[in-house]
C-alpha cells in the first residue's frame, strides 16, 4: 500500500477556508470556490481528496453537501467527507452519490452504539474521526472536549470492525508546527487498524517522518494550511513520499 496525501479543503460558507486550531472565529479564506480547488488538487495527481463542512460539523447538518458531492462525481479522484454527519441518512447520501469514503466523528462519542451499527453496516466506507485536545476526544466542530480518551475510542470501534481512523491533534491544527506525531503512532499500535493523520504538517520532512511510520498502520496523512500558504505543492508532496519507497 502506498502512503497517502490528502489534500484538504475546509468548507465554510461555499468557500474555501482555514480556521486556527479549529477556531471559528480565526478563519483564512484560501479560495471561492471548493469544486475548483478540488479540481486543481485532482488534476495535480491527488489520489484522494479530504474535504470537511465545517458548517455542518458545527450547526450538526449537512451544509456544504453540493460542492462535495459535484467533486465526488465529477473529478478522477475518491473524496472522503466529515463535518455534519449524525444520521445514516446523511451517510447514505454520500456514498450513493459516489463519495468513497465518510468519516464520523461527534455522533461516534455521543452515540457509539449507533456509530458502531454503521460501521458495520458499510465496511470500509466509514472512517471514524479523532479529534483530539490533551488526548480527549474533542466533538461538534471542536467547540466542546468529551471526557473520552482518543485511544480508548478508538479501541473500542477497532473491535466493532472500523478499519480506518483520522486522528487531529487540535492543538497542532493549522499551526505549521509539526504533527504530533507520538500521539498517531500511539493510535495505530493501540488500534492495530490504519490511521490518517491531520494536523500540523509544514514540510515535506513532516510527511516523511509520518510516512516511516508506515510498518505500524499510519496510511496517510491530511494536509491543509501547508499548500495554501506554499509550503510545498501538491505534485512535491506525491513525489516526496514516493520517491522515499
Amino acid at each position: 500500500m502506498s502512503f497517502i496525501v490528502y489534500p484538504a479543503i475546509d468548507m465554510r460558507g461555499g468557500k474555501c477556508v482555514r480556521l486556527l486550531q479549529g477556531d471559528y472565529g480565526k478563519e483564512t479564506v484560501y479560495g471561492d470556490s471548493p469544486f475548483d480547488m478540488a479540481k486543481s488538487f485532482a488534476e495535480s495527481g491527488a489520489e484522494w481528496i479530504h474535504m470537511v463542512d465545517l458548517d455542518g460539523a458545527r450547526d450538526g447538518k449537512r451544509v456544504n453537501d453540493t460542492y462535495v458531492i459535484k467533486a465526488a462525481k465529477e473529478l478522477n479522484a475518491k473524496v472522503q467527507i466529515g463535518g455534519g454527519i449524525r444520521t445514516e441518512a446523511d451517510i447514505a447520501h454520500y456514498l450513493d452519490n459516489g463519495v468513497s469514503r465518510v468519516i464520523i466523528g461527534s455522533i461516534a462519542v455521543s452515540n457509539p452504539e449507533f456509530a458502531e451499527e454503521m460501521v458495520r453496516k458499510y465496511p470500509g466506507k466509514i472512517a471514524i474521526g479523532l479529534d483530539a485536545k490533551d488526548g480527549y476526544v474533542a466533538t461538534h466542530g471542536w467547540l466542546a472536549t468529551s471526557e473520552v480518551k482518543a485511544v480508548d475510542l478508538g479501541k473500542r470501534f477497532a473491535e466493532a470492525g472500523a478499519e480506518t481512523f483520522i486522528f487531529t491533534d487540535i492543538a497542532t491544527d493549522g499551526m505549521l508546527s509539526g504533527p504530533n506525531v507520538q500521539a498517531i503512532q500511539l493510535l495505530a499500535e493501540e488500534t492495530g487498524k490504519s490511521v490518517i493523520a491531520s494536523g500540523g504538517v509544514s514540510q515535506l520532512g513532516d510527511l516523511l517522518a509520518l510516512k516511516e511510520l508506515q510498518s505500524v498502520g499510519v496510511s496517510g496523512a491530511i494536509v491543509g494550511k501547508a499548500l495554501y500558504e506554499g509550503r510545498f505543492s501538491v505534485k512535491e508532496a506525491l513525489k516526496a513520499v514516493t520517491e522515499s519507497c
